[in-house]
């Protein structure tokens, strides 16, 4: 408890934090889930702090069996390794960063929208109607059509005529039956050719928003179209909110737990860095389609859905940052004992190697049942979160992590006078030779 206890402490408090952000997005639920996420493992911390100690006193030795207890706990696998990375510091470095610099590139072609109607149903009434649609000429477009408001004096006919200008539409309808004009109301229907997730669609929405408000007072454009692109602009308008207040709130928790500026920092930017990787992966599989036509049979998306970024940046960033937190403290416990950054790299990966890629292969595993579910959301979904929490474990914390470490060399744990008094820590002012410090 006076070790791990603590590490435990400060990773569940990051998972927390990472999922309470949502808060500061503008839609209940999104800000519901950030509140129910954050109790998980708040309540998972408080069980592992309390209830966990008196069960394992109680067990005592007889968890052991049948394992014989070693002095030496460290993996012989993990210590090799991390001697290693140790000695090819650099190469280490740059292989690590090449990987996650390709998918994050990838990353950047990300397109928000909703799912090609294609991906959503492989058979049954809905495949073969849509089939038909397509056949037709008509497109999938259709599914989706923009439904505009019309209030006050402006006649319907006039807007539905205004909208059969525009390009991009099969047309436009004005019904009169009651269940379309009702009270000074009025519902006119917009048929779209292409699907709006596409490029194609969003010009389309933005042709039809023109030219509805430019035909009278009183229009509005509303339809599934419209909601989605209204739910990206809100949501990710205040995405650098949510960002600002994770990393702000999460460097000033690991400040204070690894008595460290530059460590937190570090940790802040690869965390970003492996979320970054893993929506690359998601557009590499979904949205372009490589892989997820071989693997499940579904042709490209076209696009992500608009809520699956920011939901996996939040539960990525708190998971990422458990295990983070899980070596760097044992790094730091093994510095304060040594005064040797090559030592504190080697015995911290070594005796955490093990669990965090154990801990790792359980989530991994368990996203990957989640991607056998029916829905295409869901296996997208499941997909980025495997594949990041895969990345973050392998290519960062087993290759990244280190070899940075290594060549950060004593800055790694320099916590000024002032910093430390704010943070109610000890300073940590390492001397310009490390004692025992193999380079």
């Amino acid at each position: 408890m006076e070790t791990a206890g603590r590490a435990v402490v400060f990773s569940g408090v990051t998972v927390a934090i990472g999922l309470l952000a949502l808060v500061a997005l503008p839609l209940p639920f999104l800000r519901s889930m950030g509140y129910g996420g954050m109790l998980i493992p708040v309540i998972s911390v408080l069980v592992a702090i309390t209830l966990l100690p008196v069960l394992l006193a109680k067990a005592g030795q007889r968890l052991d069996w049948p394992h014989v207890r070693s002095d030496d706990k460290a993996s012989r696998a993990w210590t090799r390794w991390a001697e290693a990375v140790a000695r090819r510091r650099w190469l280490a470095a740059g292989a690590g960063v090449a990987v996650i610099a390709v998918l994050a590139v990838a990353a950047t072609d990300l397109q928000l929208g909703s799912s090609d109607a294609d991906t959503v149903a492989q058979s049954g009434d809905a495949k073969t109607a849509l089939v038909a649609l397509e056949r037709a000429g008509i497109g999938e477009g259709a599914l989706l059509p923009h439904e505009i408001l019309v209030e006050g004096g402006t006649g319907p006919e006039r807007v539905a005529a205004a909208l059969n200008a525009v390009d991009g539409l099969h047309g436009a309808v004005a019904p009169a039956a009651p269940d379309w004009r009702r009270g000074g109301t009025a519902l006119v229907e917009a048929i779209p050719i292409a699907d709006s997730g596409e490029h194609a669609g969003k010009d389309t929405l933005d042709a039809v928003r023109s030219a509805a408000h430019a035909a009278g007072p009183g229009v509005r454009v509303g339809g599934e179209p419209a909601s989605n692109a209204d739910f990206i602009d809100v949501v990710y308008g205040s995405f650098p909110l949510m960002i600002a207040l994770i990393a702000v709130t999460t460097f000033i928790l690991l400040a204070r737990a690894f008595r460290s500026l530059l460590l937190p920092a570090k940790a802040i930017v690869l965390n970003v860095l492996s979320i970054a990787a893993a929506m690359g992966v998601m557009v590499l599989v979904w949205q372009k389609g490589y892989g997820s036509e071989l693997i499940w049979d579904i042709p490209a998306t076209g696009s992500i859905p608009s809520w699956m970024p920011v939901m996996a940046f939040a539960f990525l960033f708190g998971l990422s940052m458990d295990y983070e937190v899980f070596i760097l403290s044992r790094m730091r416990e093994e510095y304060d004992r040594t005064g040797s950054t090559r030592l504190a790299v080697v015995r911290g990966i070594g005796r955490t190697g093990r669990l965090v890629t154990s801990a790792a292969l359980i989530l991994f595993l368990a996203f990957v049942a989640m991607a056998s579910g029916p829905g295409t959301d869901i296996k997208m979904f499941a997909t980025a979160m495997a594949t990041g929490i895969l990345v973050d474990a392998t290519v960062i914390r087993a290759l990244i992590v280190p070899a940075v470490v290594l060549l950060m060399g004593r800055w790694n744990w320099w916590l000024p006078r002032v910093p430390a008094r704010l943070l109610r820590v000890e300073p940590s002012l390492p001397p310009r030779v490390a004692p025992s410090e193999a380079n």
